[in-house]
């Protein structure tokens, strides 16, 4: 691409401003694999004491 001066005050504006856009970020640099557990996900067990904590429910946060 050409370099040409920018006539327009507004795209003069906008470039002394804005600049470039930003290099584009490969998909792999974005992504990282990780090695799941051999547990097999025994130690997060289901807890029927605790389960209250996660429930929520709008007519009872209502009082309805």
């Amino acid at each position: 691409m050409d370099k040409e001066p920018l006539t327009d005050p507004g795209a003069a504006a906008r470039h002394a401003r804005y600049g470039k856009l930003p290099e584009r970020i490969r998909f792999e640099d974005m992504t990282e694999e990780v090695e799941a557990d051999r547990s097999g996900g025994v130690t997060a067990s289901y807890n029927p004491e605790g389960s209250w904590n996660y429930y929520s429910c709008l007519a009872l946060d209502l009082g309805l």
